[in-house]
């Protein structure tokens, strides 16, 4: 997601168009509601759909100040989004706790991949980041192989 950026319209010849505020934003498809909640705000606005996510209004402190409102819905549905992500890592790292040490080493591989993916969109990191961190780390631990020492 970016935020609004205040851009000039038109070439020279059409400064008679004055400023546009624009937005850009994408939101996952899952869950919906975030997504046609913003979508049926942005109508009410009144905007310019200049492409699929991207829409534009005269630039004036009104509208400036709605768009960041806006911004910050978005960030917020994002932020969602991820959490979600992340409580299911975390479900399934506590899943494969007792599971064997082959299927925990697997669990660890995967889950770790998950990480770096979510990782990829996650522009706006909710506090479950963290948690899903520690709980796929504690899970390493667990399926690390044991050290047995020398005359033990």
């Amino acid at each position: 997601m970016t935020g609004p950026a205040v851009l000039p319209a038109g070439s020279a010849r059409s400064g008679s168009l004055g400023r546009w505020v624009l937005l850009a934003y994408r939101l996952p498809r899952e869950p919906s509601n975030p997504r046609v909640g913003v979508w049926r705000k942005l109508e009410r606005l009144g905007v310019a759909r200049l492409g699929d996510g991207l829409v534009a209004l005269p630039a004036d402190a009104r509208t400036r100040e709605q768009l960041d409102w806006l911004a910050e819905e978005i960030a917020e549905a994002m932020r969602a989004a991820r959490a979600a992500e992340y409580q299911a890592v975390i479900q399934q790292a506590r899943d494969a706790a007792g599971a064997g040490a082959a299927e925990r080493r697997r669990a660890v591989r995967r889950l770790r991949g998950e990480l770096r993916r979510i990782a990829r969109r996650d522009f706006f990191p909710p506090a479950e980041r963290d948690a899903a961190r520690v709980a796929v780390a504690a899970l390493a631990a667990d399926a690390a192989p044991a050290v047995v020492e020398e005359g033990s």
